[in-house]
């Protein structure tokens, strides 16, 4: 299963691999997916790694968990397949997009929740959770997911320099500790599935800023 994880993350995370916790995560995994329909499908777990290089990352974008409805999730955070329902979190996404570019959405961007087109320009839409059982948020958090998910964060803030860490809610928020400000761009905001209820999220101008900063450190800003 973890074969499948691009070779440049793969020199990169070599010593998790090799950790006890790792081995365990696998075994546990694979009980978990021959006894239960879980997301994923196996071939896209690492899909966030093998759309977007280590090389490539330039933004990281945070989630919890995938989708858990059926269909849904892809391997990307905040993401869904082509032709499922826009999700209320992503809804809310596309329209801070809008607000901050002063734009109108096209049709296609209105239409898909897929992000695939992100990551490919060097966004790694990350769940702290890369797996989950159908119908149930959260419930592979007790596997040890979050033991690589961090060491991933703490990789990319060791040894890449200013890259734009998104960390949407309280959540992600924590994961601060693990990222060296002096080095990277660390933007915050409220959840945006949680837009409706409070005043957090929306003009955050999170888009804008980012392609700011990538622009002034030479890097080619991000088509949102």
């Amino acid at each position: 299963m973890f074969a499948k994880i691009n070779l440049s993350w793969q020199k990169h995370l070599q010593p998790e691999f090799e950790k006890p916790y790792f081995y365990d995560l696998q075994q546990r995994l694979e009980e978990e997916y021959a006894l239960h329909t879980c997301f994923p499908p196996k071939e896209l777990i690492f899909n966030a790694f093998n759309l977007c290089s280590f090389d490539a990352v330039k933004v990281v974008i945070l989630g919890q968990d995938p989708y858990h409805g059926e269909g849904e999730a892809n391997g990307l955070a905040f993401s869904v397949n082509d032709a499922v329902k826009i999700p209320p979190s992503l809804q809310n996404i596309y329209k801070e997009i809008n607000l901050d570019f002063e734009r109108i959405l096209d049709q296609s961007e209105q239409t898909s929740g897929n992000l695939e087109r992100w990551a490919k320009q060097g966004i790694l839409l990350l769940n702290a959770t890369l797996t989950v059982r159908k119908d149930l948020p959260n419930s592979h958090k007790h596997l040890h997911w979050q033991h690589f998910t961090d060491a991933v964060i703490e990789t990319i803030s060791n040894e890449k320099e200013n890259v734009v860490f998104l960390l949407w809610g309280s959540f992600a928020q924590k994961k601060a500790n693990l990222i060296d400000t002096t080095k990277h761009y660390v933007l915050t905001s409220g959840h945006p599935s949680f837009a409706g209820v409070h005043k957090k999220w929306f003009n955050n101008h999170h888009f804008t800023r980012t392609n700011a900063f990538l622009e002034s450190v030479g890097k080619k800003k991000i088509d949102w």
